[in-house]
């Protein structure tokens, strides 16, 4: 008997029956679906028992995965995790995704009433990656395009991220991303850095203070899920530090919010769009 898997939002993957369109590609991408379903890595008896699948079955389907780069094993060689391939697919997705013109707008509507660039961006592995950024007219500024990357571990961004994670998920992600020192006020001491993300939970918000680049400051805060899941959208606003200190970056909190929140309006509307179609 042929079966497939089949992903309910908020429920455990599981087996159901064949249906129309069932195919060994699906089967694949079915598998791949329940492996981002949640942070962590899998074994093969892990994706047996979670699946219900015969382990002939998800060993060669995770072998056909592992050759095609869309997943990879672990240290241990037992278990699996998402590959490079599938990673830079997720993140094509969202740079090129068709909420990208009134994102664009809300970002360009912020950098007019700041006067400061803006960028939106998502973590990517242990990396922050740049979805979008308009740029201050101001002739002293810093160029990071769409696409650039920065570390996760001393970006404004970055923190706000590792925040909304557990200790444990964050331990993981950082032992693969040593913790460089890019600049003389990058945190490279692991209890230091889990002080500042205590304290970015609890304010709402991250600075990166020269952390990253000299000169440069950068204020960040979360853009809503909308229904308390964790969000992998935030926006920031980066200048010189001649021209934005920590106290005056603070008192440019409401606009980033309130941008914060449009952005998080028009995901909403995208997934009520879809859900009518």
């Amino acid at each position: 008997m042929i079966r497939r898997m089949k992903i309910v939002k908020g429920l455990a993957p599981e087996i159901s029956e064949s249906a129309p369109g069932d195919t060994p590609t699906m089967r694949l991408f079915g598998l791949l679906e329940v492996m981002a379903a949640k942070d962590q890595r899998y074994s093969l008896q892990g994706l047996v028992e979670q699946t219900g699948m015969p382990k002939p079955t998800l060993h060669r389907m995770l072998q056909q995965l592992e050759s095609a780069g869309l997943l990879q094993r672990e240290g241990d060689g037992r278990h699996y995790g998402i590959g490079t391939r599938l990673r830079r697919l997720a993140e094509n997705l969202l740079l090129n995704d068709s909420l990208h013109g009134a994102r664009h707008t809300v970002l360009r509507q912020l950098v007019e009433e700041i006067g400061e660039s803006c960028n939106l961006t998502a973590l990517s592995g242990s990396e922050v990656v740049y979805l979008d950024r308009v740029e201050t007219a101001a002739p002293l500024r810093f160029y990071l395009h769409s696409g650039s990357r920065v570390p996760v571990h001393c970006s404004a961004s970055g923190k706000i991220f590792l925040a909304q994670m557990s200790p444990a998920q964050r331990r993981r992600l950082l032992s693969s991303a040593p913790l460089e020192a890019y600049t003389a006020k990058t945190l490279t001491d692991p209890q230091a850095l889990e002080e500042e993300v205590r304290r970015v939970r609890k304010d709402g918000h991250a600075i990166d203070n020269e952390e990253f680049l000299p000169g440069l400051l950068c204020i960040a805060t979360l853009v809503p899920s909308g229904d308390d899941a964790p969000s992998n959208l935030c926006i920031a606003v980066q200048a010189p530090i001649m021209r934005l200190d920590a106290a005056k970056a603070k008192s440019l909190l409401p606009a980033l919010q309130r941008a914060a929140l449009a952005l998080s309006r028009i995901d909403a509307d995208a997934g009520t769009d879809r859900a009518q179609a």
